[in-house]
C-alpha cells in the first residue's frame, strides 16, 4: 500500500531538519544508528516505485517544470478559466514531468551508489514528449473537444486513448501496478458488461463511448479528482513548503521538545505533539514519519524505549498526519468538493476525531513509560515559552486559513494569501530568509509534492467515470446493504472492512474516491448523513494505512530505529487501534454526529464523553495498564466493555459501562493480592 507523497527525491529542496537551526538538542541528533539519510528514506518508502534522485540538466529541467506547474495553480486563483482548458493543460505538464522524476520499467527501485547517475533515459524523454501531445490536442480546440463527447471522431478517439495509457504509466510509477490494473478491470467490465449474468450485468459499451464519457466529459478523467489535484492539492503543497522553508518545521520540532519538561513519559508526548505539529504542514504520514525519526528517535533511545515500541510510535504519530487539520491529505479536499461544503466545514467535522486519535495515543505512552520505566532525557533546549514568543508567528499562517475562510474567502485564495504571509514572515529569522533561490525551490518542491498524487487522483477520476457510466457503484452499494439484511450495524461493520481492504492495495485518496462512490450509497441507503458516512470512509481509509500486512510508515520507522519492520507494524497497530473505534460512533446513532461538531450541543457533549471514555478503556485492554500492569481478566472486561459504548444506545451504554467497572474492580482485587503477597502491601 502506498502513502500520500508530501515530498519528492528527485527534486527535494528541503533543508534536513538537522541542518538547520540548533535549537533542539544538537547532542542528540547526532546520534542515530546507522546515519538516516532521511531523503533516501522517502524515495523508498513514499512509493512502491521511488523518484529519481535527479543532477545535472534532467534537474533543472523537472525544477523548471515544477515551478511551472506551482505557478499556473497560482495563477488560475486569480485568472480562473474555464475547467475543461486548464486541467487538461495541468495534467500535461504534470503527467510529462511525472515521466522525468519517476524510474520506469527495468530500472532499478534502490537509489544507486553514491556518484552514480540517476537521470532519465531516452525511454523516459520520449515518454514525457508523448504525455505533452493529447492534451496539446485537446486544450487547442478545448471547446469543440468536450462537445464531442457523445460522438467522438476517429482522432478524438486515438488522443483520448493516448490520454489514458500516460496517466495509467504515470500512476504505475508513482504507486505502483495496483491503480492501473483496477482502471483496466473497470475498463473491461464497461466494454464487457453484458456478458456477465446476473445482478453484476450491465450494458456494453464500446471504447469510443468510453472514451467520451471518460476523457471528452467531467465525469472521468477531468472530474472531480483531477480538479481537487489542481486546485486543493497544488496550492496547498506549494504553502506546505514555503511554510517548511520559513523554519516552521524546525520550530514545531524545538517546541515539542521543549514543551513537556522532564518527565518519564516527556519523551513519548514530544514525539506525540511533534508529528501532529508536523503533520499539519506536510499531510504525509510516512513523510511526517522520516522527519520525526529522524530527530526524535535518539531521544526515545535514550529514555529506554526498545526499537520496535519506539518506531511503533514514530509511524503512529507520523499516520496521524493524514487526518490532523489543516492538511489532513487530499481526501479532506475531494470531501468538500464532493459534499459542495466549504473545506473549512470538513475541517471542523476532523477536530474532535483528531484528538481522539491522539488521546488514545498518548495514553499508549503514559502506559509504555511505566511498563518499560522509561526515564527523562536531559536535553539543552529554550523554554517553551521563550521560544513561543520568538519564533510563535509561524503559527500565524496556519490560522489565517481559518480566519480567512471563515470571513467567505473561498479556500484557495486563503492558503494562497496563507502562503505570502509565511513568505513575509521569513524575514523575522535571518536564517530562514525566502531569499530568490529558496523562492524557487520551495514551488519546485511544492510541485514534487502534488507530483506522486496528480497520476493517482487522475486514474481514480477514471474508474469512478467508469462506475458512473454502468451504474455498478449503486449496484454493489445495494449489495452491501442486502447482504447486512438493512441493518445499520453490519452495513457499517462490512463497509469498514471493505474501506480497509481496498486500503490494502491502494493510497489513501483513491481508497476514499472508489469507496466513496461504491460504499457511500450503502452508509446512505441504511439513514447515515452524507457528510458522516464520508467522514467514516475518510478515516477508514487512512487506517488502512497501518492494517496487516502492509504499513508503509512503520516500515519506514523500522528502518530508522533498526527494529523488526514486521513486530513494529503490529506494534503499530495496536497504538492506533483505539483509532477504529471512532468512525463507528458518528454513524452508529443520531447523537453521534456530535463528534463531527453536529446535532447540537447535546449530541457533542454526549459523543464527546463517551467517546473519551471509549478510548480510554479500549487503550487499557490493548495497553495492559491500569496504575500499575493490567491482567487478561481486567483488560478483557475493560477493552471489550468500550465496544458497545459507540452505540450512544441506552442499554449497550449501561452493559459497556458495567463491564468497565467490573473490569476496574476485578484489578484493583487483583492488585491487592500480587502486593500484599509480595510484601508491598
Amino acid at each position: 500500500m502506498t502513502q500520500e507523497s508530501g515530498g519528492s527525491a528527485a527534486v527535494n529542496t528541503k533543508s534536513s531538519p538537522n541542518s538547520s537551526r540548533g535549537d533542539a538538542a544538537p547532542d542528540l541528533l547526532d546520534e542515530v544508528e546507522p546515519a538516516i539519510d532521511e531523503e533516501a528514506l522517502l524515495a523508498e518508502f513514499d512509493a512502491e516505485i521511488p523518484a529519481r534522485k535527479l543532477s545535472g540538466i534532467p534537474q533543472l529541467v523537472v525544477k523548471i517544470m515544477g515551478v511551472a506547474l506551482s505557478l499556473f495553480g497560482l495563477y488560475w486563483v486569480f485568472n480562473p478559466m474555464a475547467t475543461q482548458f486548464y486541467l487538461p493543460a495541468f495534467l500535461m505538464l504534470a503527467l510529462s514531468a511525472t515521466f522525468l522524476t519517476y524510474r520506469g520499467w527495468g530500472s532499478k527501485n534502490k537509489t544507486k551508489a553514491p556518484g552514480a547517475k540517476d537521470n532519465p533515459r531516452i525511454a523516459d524523454w520520449s515518454l514525457a514528449v508523448v504525455a505533452v501531445v493529447p492534451f496539446a490536442y485537446i486544450i487547442s480546440d478545448w471547446d469543440a473537444f468536450f462537445r464531442r463527447a457523445i460522438i467522438p471522431t476517429d482522432l478524438d478517439v486515438i488522443m483520448g486513448t493516448l490520454a489514458i495509457l500516460v496517466t495509467l504509466e504515470a500512476a504505475r510509477r508513482t504507486v505502483g501496478l495496483m491503480i492501473p490494473i483496477a482502471v483496466l478491470v473497470f475498463f473491461a467490465y464497461a466494454h464487457w458488461g453484458s456478458y456477465i449474468p446476473g445482478v453484476f450485468g450491465t450494458s456494453s459499451f464500446d471504447w469510443s463511448r468510453l472514451v467520451g464519457h471518460n476523457i471528452m466529459g467531467t465525469q472521468g478523467l477531468f472530474g472531480v479528482p483531477t480538479n481537487v489535484a489542481a486546485t486543493f492539492v497544488i496550492l496547498f503543497t506549494v504553502y506546505g513548503a514555503v511554510l517548511t522553508a520559513s523554519g516552521a518545521s524546525r520550530f514545531f520540532i524545538d517546541l515539542s521538545f521543549a514543551a513537556f519538561g522532564k518527565s518519564a513519559s516527556g519523551p513519548g508526548r514530544t514525539v506525540t505533539l511533534a508529528g501532529f505539529l508536523l503533520g499539519t504542514v506536510s499531510g504525509s504520514g510516512v513523510a511526517t514519519t522520516v522527519t520525526l525519526g529522524g530527530i526524535s528517535w535518539p531521544l526515545l533511545r535514550r529514555a529506554g524505549y526498545p526499537r520496535e515500541h519506539g518506531g511503533a510510535l514514530l509511524a503512529a504519530a507520523g499516520i496521524g498526519a493524514i487526518m490532523a487539520p489543516p492538511m489532513m491529505g487530499a481526501a479532506a479536499f475531494i470531501i468538500a468538493a464532493l459534499l459542495g461544503v466549504s473545506y473549512l466545514q470538513v475541517l471542523l467535522w476532523a477536530i474532535i476525531p483528531t484528538i481522539l486519535y491522539y488521546l488514545g495515543l498518548i495514553l499508549s505512552i503514559e502506559m509504555d513509560a511505566r511498563k518499560f520505566k522509561t526515564t527523562d532525557v536531559k536535553m539543552e533546549v529554550k523554554p517553551a515559552g521563550k521560544l513561543l514568543l520568538r519564533f510563535g508567528y509561524h503559527f500565524s499562517s496556519l490560522a489565517a486559513i481559518v480566519v480567512f475562510m471563515s470571513l467567505g474567502m473561498t479556500p484557495f485564495r486563503a492558503v494562497v494569501y496563507a502562503t505570502v504571509l509565511a513568505f513575509v514572515l521569513s524575514f523575522f529569522d535571518r536564517n530562514s530568509w525566502m531569499t530568490p533561490r529558496r523562492v524557487w525551490d520551495a514551488l519546485a518542491t511544492g510541485a514534487a509534492g502534488a507530483m506522486s498524487i496528480i497520476p493517482v487522483m487522475a486514474a481514480a477520476g477514471l474508474i469512478v467515470g467508469v462506475l458512473t457510466l454502468t451504474g455498478l457503484g449503486l449496484k454493489l452499494a445495494g449489495i452491501i446493504v442486502s447482504a447486512a439484511g438493512g441493518n445499520l450495524l453490519l452495513t457499517a461493520i462490512l463497509s469498514a472492512i471493505a474501506v480497509t481492504l481496498l486500503g490494502l492495495a491502494v493510497p489513501v485518496t483513491a481508497s476514499f474516491i472508489i469507496s466513496w462512490v461504491i460504499i457511500g450509497p450503502a452508509l446512505q441507503d441504511v439513514g447515515v448523513p452524507a457528510f458522516a458516512a464520508a467522514m467514516f470512509i475518510f478515516y477508514f481509509s487512512v487506517l488502512s494505512e497501518v492494517s496487516p500486512p502492509t504499513a508503509l510508515s512503520p516500515f519506514a520507522a523500522s528502518a530508522i530505529t533498526g527494529g523488526k519492520p514486521i513486530t513494529t507494524m503490529w506494534l503499530t497497530w495496536r497504538y492506533t487501534l483505539t483509532a477504529f473505534l471512532v468512525p463507528f460512533i458518528f454513524v452508529l446513532s443520531e447523537q453521534g454526529v456530535g463528534l463531527l461538531l453536529q446535532g447540537g450541543i447535546g449530541s457533542i457533549l454526549l459523543a464527546s464523553v463517551t467517546s473519551i471514555i471509549a478510548v480510554a478503556a479500549f487503550s487499557v485492554g490493548t495497553g495492559g495498564w491500569l496504575w500499575g500492569p493490567a491482567k487478561w481478566p481486567a483488560r478483557v472486561l475493560i477493552g471489550a466493555g468500550a465496544i458497545p459504548l459507540v452505540t450512544l444506545s441506552l442499554v449497550p451504554m449501561v452493559c459497556g459501562l458495567s463491564a468497565i467497572a467490573l473490569g476496574v474492580i476485578v484489578h484493583f482485587i487483583g492488585r491487592k493480592s500480587t502486593l500484599r503477597a509480595s510484601g508491598k502491601a
